[in-house]
C-alpha cells in the first residue's frame, strides 16, 4: 500500500484549508452531514429514473455513533457512494466538487437541492481528527474501498469489505489540549445540539443512539437507563410548508423556542419569493423590546439558511437598522456563499433580498397600524423610538420609508396618531403643522404657546422623545405641509394687523426691551412682547435651527462642542406684567433688573429648563414679598 499525496499545489494549501478557512471547529459536523445529504439526493435523484435503485425518499437515513472509549465520531449514510476513481478526485484533489458537477449538471430540475459546491468541508474533519477514513461503495459496483490519511502527510486508497452502498466516515477526535477542548465532541448532547443547530432541516432523518430514562415494567416509581435510536432533526422547515397547513399555535411554538422569547409575537410574516432571486423567509416581530436592545450589545440580523443548512445565525445585511427588531430567518440556495459556507459573499442576491424584505415589513406594519391598531400601539411603545431614529440617521435616508409608522400623541385627545391622521383633521386654512416637546405630555400640555395655538383651533404633536424633534427635522414637510415648533419664532398665527401692532410696540419700547435683555445676560439673545400667549406673563422661543429641546439633547451627549440655541424672552403684550414693565422703567430700573430675571427664570421653569442660578432666584421671589 503507497501513500500518496494530495494534488494541490502545496501541502502548504491544505493547512490553509484545515487551519485557516473555518472560524468554528464545530462546524465540521454541518459540512460532513451535508455531503452525506448530497449523496442521498444523488441516489434518490437516480431512483426517479432507474427502478434498480430499489429505494424510496424514506429509506434514505444519515446515522452517527461516538465511541468515547476508542475517541470516535462515525457518520454513515446509505447515499450513492463513491468509486476508488471518486474517492481519488473528491478527496485526494483539493477542492474538486462532486456536487457541485452534479449540480451543474441537472441544474434544470426542482428534485435536486445539493448543499455542497466547493469540494473543501470535508478537510474541516482534520480540525477535530488526527486521522480520518473514508470508507465507501457506490451504486452499481461490487467492491469498496477505504481511504484513510492523517492530515497534510498524504493519503492511501484500498479495497475494502463493505455489504451496501454509502459511505461511512471515521473521524479519530484529537486529544484535548489546554486551549482546545476536543473532549466535547464524544458527548452525545454536545452532537446532538450541533445537529439541532446547524442541519436541523436536512431532508433526511439524522439518528443517533441516546440514553433515555423509562419506567421499570411492573416497579412502580423505578427508572432505568436504556439507549434508543433517536431522530435528532426536524427535517421539514415550518417556512417550506404552505401557510394553509400551519397553526397560530405551531407559529408561536417556533418563535419562542428558536428565538428565546417568553410571549409569542406580535406579528408573523411568511413568505416565499420566485424571480431574480428565489427565497423563503419566516420573519416575527416581538411584542416587546429585549433588556439590551437599546444598547450597544445588541445584534441585529436575521438566520440565513442555505437549502435547510444554517450559515450564519446573524445575518446584519438582511435588516436595515430601523428594523433591527425583527426576528426571523431567511433560506435561499440562490446566494453566493464563501469557500467555508461561513460567510456570505455581498453580492446582487443579498442587496435584493434585503430590499425585498424591506418592502414587505413595512407593509406588513402598515397593515398592522390599519387593521390591528391596538395591537400596533402596543409595538410602538417598545419600538416606536427605533423608527424614529431610522428617519433620523443617514441623513433622513429612510424617512420616506418610515414616515407613514410614526405615532406622536396629539393635543386633541392625548391618543397616539399618525402625520396623515393629522393632516386629515385640519383645518381649510391651516398650513404648517405644529408641534411642541417636552419630557412628559403633562408638561408640554402647560406651556404658554399650547394655550394660544390651541385656542385657534390647531392641534399640536407633543413630543416626548429625545430623538422626536431630530425626526420632524429630518422629514422636512409631510405632504407638503412643513413642521413648526410651536416655542419658535417661526410660530405665526397672529393676522397681519395683530402683527403690524406689535411691531409698532416692539419698536415703541425698544429701549425697555434692550434693557431687559442686558439685565438677564448670556441667557437670552433677545426680549420682546408678543401678542402670541393668553393668560401667562411670558415664555421662551428659539431662533434658527437649533431649538432648546434640541440644545439640551445634543449637549447630554459625550462631546467637548457644546452647543447653544439662540433663546429669546417673549412678555405677553396684554398681560399687566407688560404695563409694570414700562412704568417702572422710568422710576426704578434696579427692580426693573430684577423684574426681568424673575421673568426669565419663571419662563426656564414652564419650559422643562433648569433655573441658571437657583440662590439668586429664591432671593428675589423673597425681596418682592417684602
Amino acid at each position: 500500500m503507497r501513500k500518496k499525496q494530495f494534488k494541490a499545489e502545496s501541502k502548504k494549501l491544505l493547512d490553509m484549508m484545515i487551519n485557516s478557512i473555518y472560524t468554528h471547529k464545530e462546524i465540521f459536523l454541518r459540512e460532513l452531514i451535508s455531503n452525506a445529504s448530497d449523496a442521498m439526493d444523488k441516489l434518490y435523484f437516480k431512483s426517479l429514473t432507474d427502478d434498480t435503485v430499489g429505494m424510496k425518499k424514506e429509506d434514505f437515513c444519515i446515522r452517527i455513533d461516538l465511541d468515547k472509549e476508542n475517541r470516535t465520531i462515525t457518520i454513515t449514510d446509505n447515499g450513492i457512494g463513491m468509486t476508488e476513481e471518486e474517492l481519488e478526485q473528491n478527496l485526494g484533489t483539493i477542492a474538486k466538487s462532486g456536487s457541485s458537477q452534479f449540480k451543474n449538471e441537472n441544474e434544470t430540475n426542482s428534485d435536486v437541492e445539493i448543499i455542497g459546491q466547493f469540494g473543501v468541508g470535508f478537510y474541516s474533519a482534520f480540525m477535530v481528527s488526527d486521522f480520518v477514513t473514508v470508507q465507501s461503495r457506490a451504486f452499481g459496483a461490487a467492491q469498496g474501498y477505504v481511504w484513510s490519511a492523517a492530515g497534510i502527510d498524504g493519503y492511501t486508497v484500498e479495497p475494502c469489505e463493505k455489504d451496501t452502498v454509502g459511505t461511512i466516515i471515521t473521524l479519530h477526535i484529537k486529544p484535548s489540549t489546554d486551549q482546545e477542548d476536543y473532549d466535547t465532541f464524544l458527548e452525545p448532547y454536545k452532537i446532538s445540539s450541533l445537529v439541532k443547530k446547524y442541519s436541523d432541516y436536512i431532508r433526511y432523518p439524522i439518528k443517533m443512539e441516546m440514553e433515555t430514562s423509562r419506567p421499570v415494567e411492573g416497579k412502580d416509581g423505578e427508572y432505568e437507563t436504556v439507549k434508543e435510536l433517536k431522530t435528532l432533526n426536524s427535517m421539514v422547515p415550518l417556512w417550506r410548508k404552505n401557510k394553509s397547513e400551519i397553526t397560530d399555535e405551531e407559529y408561536n411554538r417556533f418563535y419562542t423556542e428558536k428565538f428565546y422569547d417568553f410571549e409569542p409575537p406580535a406579528k408573523v410574516i411568511h413568505s416565499k419569493t420566485e424571480g431574480q432571486v428565489t427565497y423563503d423567509a419566516l420573519l416575527f416581530i416581538p411584542k416587546h423590546a429585549p433588556f439590551d436592545f437599546y444598547s450597544k450589545d445588541y445584534e441585529k440580523g436575521l438566520q440565513l439558511y442555505s437549502s435547510g443548512v444554517l450559515i450564519m445565525d446573524k445575518c446584519a445585511d438582511l435588516l436595515p437598522d430601523c428594523f433591527s427588531f425583527v426576528k426571523g430567518l431567511v433560506d435561499s440556495a440562490d446566494l453566493s456563499l464563501n469557500i467555508s459556507r461561513e460567510v456570505l459573499q455581498h453580492d446582487y442576491q443579498l442587496k435584493l433580498i434585503a430590499k425585498n424584505l424591506e418592502k414587505k415589513i413595512k407593509s406588513e406594519l402598515e397593515k398592522m397600524l390599519k387593521n390591528e391598531r391596538e395591537t400596533y400601539e402596543e409595538f410602538y411603545k417598545a419600538f416606536g423610538v427605533q423608527l424614529k431614529y431610522g428617519m433620523y440617521e443617514n441623513y433622513g435616508e429612510k424617512k420616506d420609508l418610515l414616515k407613514d409608522l410614526v405615532l406622536f400623541v396629539s393635543s386633541t385627545d392625548k391618543k397616539l396618531t399618525t402625520l396623515s391622521e393629522y393632516v386629515s383633521r385640519m383645518k381649510e386654512d391651516q398650513k404648517s403643522i405644529y408641534y411642541a416637546c417636552g419630557e412628559t405630555v403633562d408638561k408640554i400640555d402647560m406651556l404658554p404657546q399650547a394655550d394660544a395655538v390651541k385656542d385657534k383651533g390647531y392641534e399640536i404633536l407633543y413630543l416626548t422623545d429625545n430623538v422626536d424633534e431630530f425626526c420632524l427635522k429630518a422629514l422636512m414637510d409631510y405632504d407638503g405641509k412643513n413642521f413648526i415648533n410651536i416655542c419658535a419664532d417661526e410660530l405665526d398665527i397672529a393676522s397681519q394687523d395683530e402683527k403690524k401692532t406689535l411691531e409698532e410696540e416692539n419698536e415703541k419700547y425698544k429701549d425697555l426691551l434692550d434693557f431687559l435683555k442686558t439685565s438677564i445676560g448670556d441667557g437670552v439673545t433677545a426680549v420682546r412682547f408678543t401678542n402670541k400667549l393668553k393668560k401667562h406673563p411670558a415664555c421662551l422661543s428659539s431662533e434658527g435651527g437649533i431649538s432648546a429641546q434640541m440644545e439640551k439633547v445634543l449637549n447630554a451627549m459625550p462631546n467637548d462642542n457644546k452647543i447653544k440655541a439662540e433663546i429669546v424672552l417673549e412678555i405677553n403684550d396684554a398681560h399687566p406684567i407688560a404695563k409694570k414693565l414700562q412704568t417702572m422703567f422710568e422710576t426704578d430700573k434696579d427692580r426693573t433688573a430684577d423684574y426681568a430675571k424673575i421673568l426669565y427664570d419663571q419662563a426656564r421653569l414652564i419650559s422643562g429648563m433648569p433655573v441658571e442660578n437657583p440662590a439668586e432666584f429664591a432671593q428675589l421671589v423673597c425681596n418682592l414679598m417684602l
